[in-house]
């Protein structure tokens, strides 16, 4: 199934609608491919002509993660950012000072975590590994 039909599916199964607004939420979404606010996505969608209010992109976000087609990442900050989980899973190290976000992956990390999910008999709908602390060069000013 694709992006489309997985939020279409989650949405019916929990008596909302697939509206033309959170439609383009979705599609505004998954056009950015990095990490993204929610008032990134109002500015895109009202730069391109569509209404939608602040509160269907909040709701729809909200609901977006429930499904698990996107994340909530960066907690270090007042608001959250958000990515689609669709693609490579990645991992983030965030320095504290500047802010810098480094994405990596690690098949070790993704195997510890399938074989401790397996040992508990626990299937995770979303994951979230984040290492936070101080880049190279902000290292150098401590």
């Amino acid at each position: 199934m694709n992006k489309k039909e997985i939020f279409s599916s989650f949405l019916k199964l929990r008596g909302f609608r697939f509206t033309p607004q959170r439609e383009r939420v979705l599609e505004e979404a998954f056009s950015i491919h990095k990490h993204f606010e929610a008032e990134d996505l109002l500015v895109r969608i009202r730069q391109n002509g569509h209404r939608v209010s602040k509160a269907t992109i909040y709701r729809t976000l909200a609901l977006l993660i429930q499904c698990g087609l996107l994340r909530e990442v960066i907690f270090g900050e007042r608001h959250s950012h958000y990515e689609h989980t669709l693609g490579p899973k990645h991992h983030h190290l965030i320095c504290l000072r500047c802010g810098k976000i480094i994405e990596f992956t690690d098949e070790t990390i993704e195997r510890v975590q399938q074989r401790v999910c397996e040992k508990h008999r626990f299937e995770p709908s979303q994951r979230r590994f984040e290492i936070i602390g101080y880049c190279e060069n902000c290292a150098k000013h401590l």
